[in-house]
């Protein structure tokens, strides 16, 4: 619980010191603008179609990979694997209420909502930062990874949580600040859950 609380209270000191900093804020703000405007002025219709499809797989992935471990941990009587699977299910819930609770907290717009200069593919209506998909992301494969460290789950795992960032950035819905910060957020909460892992 201690490593929790302090994982908690590091990441929100140090998101909110940089977030309030005028000239670090500026910095982030031009280089987000610079980076969403250009992958909208690249985008095309196939690109787009493959990004959309990537965003979409987040929520099966993340109910899928800890619910295929519980059912192989129960048909093959395997205390771990069911012990993994509770790992893997309780970071990505904890990134989950993290995330919301600190969107709730931060509210920032969405990227389309202030810069005119590029249009989204489609509009959320919940608050930036962080991301959300892409901190579930990064908390499924970092979980998943620690309970499996071979270089064939660690691989896949951070391919699919990095494009799942990507997705969100190419779609015009999350700023490369929002994806970083999702990243940091759902790779870290693993790391404070780790008594649950066998």
């Amino acid at each position: 619980m201690i490593r929790i609380r302090t994982f908690i209270i590091t990441w929100l000191v140090t998101t909110a010191t940089l977030y309030h900093t005028s000239s670090a804020q500026s910095a982030i703000q031009r280089f987000d603008s610079r980076t969403l405007e250009y992958l909208a002025d690249h985008r095309t219709e196939g690109q787009t179609k493959l990004w959309l499809f990537l965003s979409n797989t987040n929520d099966y992935v993340n109910v899928a990979i800890p619910a295929g471990l519980l059912t192989a941990g129960l048909i093959n009587n395997d205390t771990e694997m069911k012990k993994n699977a509770l790992y893997v299910a309780s970071s990505t819930a904890t990134t989950f209420l993290l995330n919301s609770l600190i969107k709730k907290l931060t509210k920032r717009p969405r990227p389309f909502v202030y810069n005119i200069h590029f249009n989204a593919v489609y509009e959320p209506k919940s608050s930036s930062f962080p991301s959300g998909h892409t901190s579930s992301a990064f908390s499924t494969a970092t979980a998943l990874s620690r309970a499996y460290s071979k270089w064939y789950v660690i691989a896949p795992a951070y391919l699919w949580a990095g494009s799942v960032g990507y997705s969100r950035m190419y779609l015009g819905v999350h700023n490369p600040s929002d994806v970083a910060a999702g990243a940091i957020l759902g790779a870290g909460v693993p790391f404070a859950l780790d008594f649950l892992r066998p």
